[in-house]
């Protein structure tokens, strides 16, 4: 039936309650940041490809100065800088990446 498993004992384990919310933090902080990023990206190509008028451009400038500015804020708050942020995905590499 429910065969309990036995319990961890391994010293090498980091279970600090403090440490594993600060790296939920850095987590959320990161996928925060690669959505800024492809939204930055995303308002670039449209600007490049024309067609959008010089307000929604101006909007859209704004927008991302204040969404920057707002992750610097975050990061800030929380003791992490910019370079923090970044997950390692084995043998793809880093889930962002350096400009």
């Amino acid at each position: 039936m429910g065969r309990r498993r036995p319990a961890v004992t391994d010293p090498r384990l980091d279970v600090d309650p403090d440490k594993a919310g600060q790296d939920l933090v850095g987590l959320v902080l990161t996928v925060v940041e690669l959505l800024r990023q492809l939204m930055e990206r995303q308002a670039v190509r449209r600007v490049e490809e024309g067609g959008l008028t010089d307000d929604q451009v101006e909007r859209i400038g704004t927008t991302l100065m204040m969404l920057d500015q707002r992750m610097n804020e975050l990061c800030e708050q929380h003791g992490l800088g910019r370079e923090d942020l970044n997950l390692d995905l084995g043998p793809l590499g880093t889930l962002l990446p350096r400009d």
